[in-house]
């Protein structure tokens, strides 16, 4: 398929300054910039925010407080009235088919002399139904025929105003039309039925229907997650044929041998995760991949499985974890796992010092040991490693990127797992993750009994204690969670400190009350979930550091002040604290939600203990940048697409990405010329860092 490759030079009209439109002069063009317009292809590609509705509608259709567009003929003469300082109210009687309604303008006496008795005009106002009258804020003479239906509405600052905006964009498309080229493959166009570029620039920025807005939304939706995705999916594919890995055969009777002596049943989820990692252990790149599974699905049993399958190949094994005390667990839930097979398993942490240290580092570097669990103490200098084959970062947000590099320098290229327990919806992990391989362990192991989950009104705090004290009688422990550590002016939140300082007066002499929150230091910490993870203490009040923590089977209860405040992530993650034992547990939302999507919230957290269906639903009502917190999401910036209400869209682009990056197509047939451009453009193809 020939295509000519005009529109990757710079010789195109449309790379013409702005300037070159009439009556755009120096300043106009200054404040077209701050809006990062330079070029006639930025006008063109600045798109409508949204679009007014003029469309003519029955009243009796249109809901009260709701935007409306009518038609109709001037029943009384115009009265303005003035009151305050400079302020009137212009009002007259409409006859809008079969209603006489009352129609107000405010601040806007000038208008007396445009409207008539008899005239037929049209206004667009808000329609209060129980007073049948319309608060105005558009008049237009004449019939409403001689106007447009939509009408686009641009994120503008500065000088600039609407209409002569839409009237340089207009004249950029009359003048500069015939230079927009095609930047989509034929066979895409056709598959979709998108849209041509050119028509659908014209469509979006004029509109004659809401079809034509649709249609040209929906080529350009496509187009910017495609653009995306092939820079996402030949970055992987850049850095798997760019990274050497070490392929590693592992033995397979001893690695089933191994999940056969384990004292539980593997899930198919688990069974379907371990199967991409081994297929991964043995290909000749390097392994980069993203595990997802929700509290208690059997994330460490997938990794002992990996740890040990890398062991059988000759290799050794790092799992790095957050924090000390999540290490010691770690390490004695392998301990009993490995112990078996006869694998030499080492803990090594900044508790570890001295002679002990200096062995364990010895037998590291000589390959006596196997497998190694272990906080940031792992990434130290000193740390060396035999022939390391393995690297699992659980909790890998925790860490830096600094950190986790690190750690996968210390071997020759080892292969790479990344676990987490927060339950990343599939739209935000094929888009942030998106040049990682991501697996889903979406199934809990069988007997594991779901948290209730009630939600109770803050009046019924005595209520909630008394039920938690009837649990703390049976030898059962607690979790209280706070949203503040101190009292705050600003924000009337129930505080760990007050909350800490009413348990200890209610349970005096009954029962510990622990108190842990950010400002502590790592070490006293690490002793306030010691004691109570021993049973020293059988309350824990606690801001949210610890949502990701340690396994306490034998804590049975979860109270949340203030539950409102947090996500549903978050609530979910806060709930999974609870649930690891035998006995049946419970989570306690406390709230008084003023808005329906705090109310919501309390609703579904109540419904549902599926974390990958809370975070799909968190998406849905805080947002992509809320979801991870804008700063540290890397989140890539989309003007028309949207993440969550356009997602089948983004999964198709992501397909079709990766199947042009995998062709020996894209890269030669000059149909593919003008992404082949984008990508050289971003870095990618050159080995440099993605944005």
């Amino acid at each position: 398929m020939e295509r000519e490759t005009a529109v990757t030079e710079s010789n195109s009209p449309l790379l013409q300054t702005v300037e070159a439109l009439k009556g755009v002069g120096k300043e106009t063009a200054l404040s077209l910039k701050e809006l990062g317009i330079a070029t006639i292809k930025d006008l063109l590609d600045y798109f409508p925010s949204r679009y007014e509705d003029y469309r003519l509608r029955d009243l009796a259709d249109v809901a009260h407080e709701e935007r409306v567009t009518v038609e109709g003929k001037v029943h009384s003469q115009p009265a303005v009235m003035f009151y305050a300082k400079k302020k009137s109210r212009l009002t007259f009687k409409l006859l809008v088919g079969r209603y006489l309604i009352n129609v107000t303008f405010f601040n806007q006496p000038y208008l007396k002399n445009k409207i008539n008795l008899n005239d037929t005009v049209t206004i667009t106002g808000k329609w209060d139904k129980h007073r049948q009258t319309i608060t105005a804020q558009q008049l237009t003479g004449g019939p409403h025929q001689n106007q447009k239906d939509f009408e686009p509405v641009y994120l503008l600052k500065g000088e600039i105003a609407q209409k002569p905006f839409r009237k340089f964009i207009g004249q950029a498309l009359s003048q500069y039309g015939e230079f927009i080229e095609e930047t989509l493959p034929e066979p895409l166009l056709h598959k979709y039925k998108l849209r041509g570029r050119r028509e659908a620039l014209h469509q979006l920025h004029f509109p004659a229907s809401q079809e034509d807005i649709k249609q040209a939304r929906r080529r350009f939706v496509y187009e910017e997650f495609l653009y995306f995705q092939l820079k996402m999916q030949a970055l992987r594919k850049f850095e798997r044929e760019h990274s050497k890995g070490t392929a590693q055969h592992y033995d397979l009777s001893k690695l089933k041998q191994f999940i056969q002596s384990l004292p539980f049943t593997m899930t198919k989820a688990q069974q379907r995760v371990i199967n991409d990692i081994c297929k991964d252990l043995k290909a000749p790149y390097r392994m980069n991949r993203l595990l997802q599974g929700d509290v208690g699905s059997g994330k460490t049993a997938v990794a002992a499985v990996s740890l040990y399958a890398s062991v059988t190949a000759g290799h050794q094994g790092a799992l790095m974890v957050p924090t000390e005390i999540l290490a010691e667990q770690h390490a004695e839930s392998l301990q009993k796992m490995y112990e078996p097979m006869g694998l030499n398993l080492a803990l090594l942490t900044s508790s570890v010092k001295g002679n002990r240290r200096k062995e364990l580092l010895s037998k590291l570097a000589t390959g006596e040991i196997d497998v190694v669990v272990g906080t940031h103490a792992l990434i130290q200098e000193d740390v060396n490693f035999h022939n390391l084959g393995l690297v699992i970062t659980d909790e890998q947000h925790r860490f830096g990127v600094k950190q986790r590099r690190v750690l996968r320098e210390k071997g020759e290229n080892p292969d790479v797992l990344f676990m987490t327990a927060t339950p990343i919806p599939r739209t935000l992990a094929i888009t942030v993750f998106g040049e990682m391989d991501v697996s889903v362990i979406d199934e809990m192991p069988a007997g594991r009994k779901p948290v209730e989950t009630y939600w109770a009104r803050e009046e019924m705090l005595n209520r909630v204690l008394g039920f938690m004290e009837r649990e703390l009688a049976k030898g059962r422990q607690a979790y209280v969670i706070c949203p503040l550590i101190e009292e705050s002016e600003k924000l009337d939140l129930q505080n760990a400190l007050d909350v800490h300082a009413q348990l200890v007066h209610y349970f005096h002499g009954r029962y510990r009350i622990g108190l842990m929150h950010g400002r502590l230091h790592a070490d006293e910490k690490e002793a306030v979930m010691k004691g109570f993870a021993e049973r020293q203490v059988q309350v824990l009040v606690s801001t949210t550091v610890v949502e990701v923590g340690v396994n306490v089977p034998n804590a049975t209860v979860m109270v949340i002040y203030d539950a409102e405040r947090f996500g549903l992530s978050q609530l979910h993650q806060l709930r999974g604290r609870v649930g690891r034992g035998d006995e049946q547990s419970y989570c306690i939302l406390l709230a008084n939600p003023k808005t329906e999507v705090g109310q919501e919230r309390m609703k579904i957290m109540t419904e549902t203990n599926d974390g990958f269906t809370l975070s799909e639903k968190d998406l849905e009502l805080r947002g992509p940048g809320d979801f991870f917190g804008k700063k540290q999401s890397g989140l890539p910036e989309f003007k028309m697409a949207d993440m969550v209400h356009d997602y089948r869209t983004l999964e198709a682009a992501r397909a079709d990405a990766k199947q042009m990056v995998e062709s020996d197509a894209f890269w030669t047939d000059r149909a593919y010329l003008f992404l082949r451009d984008c990508l050289e453009k971003s870095g990618v193809l050159s080995g440099e860092k993605l944005d």
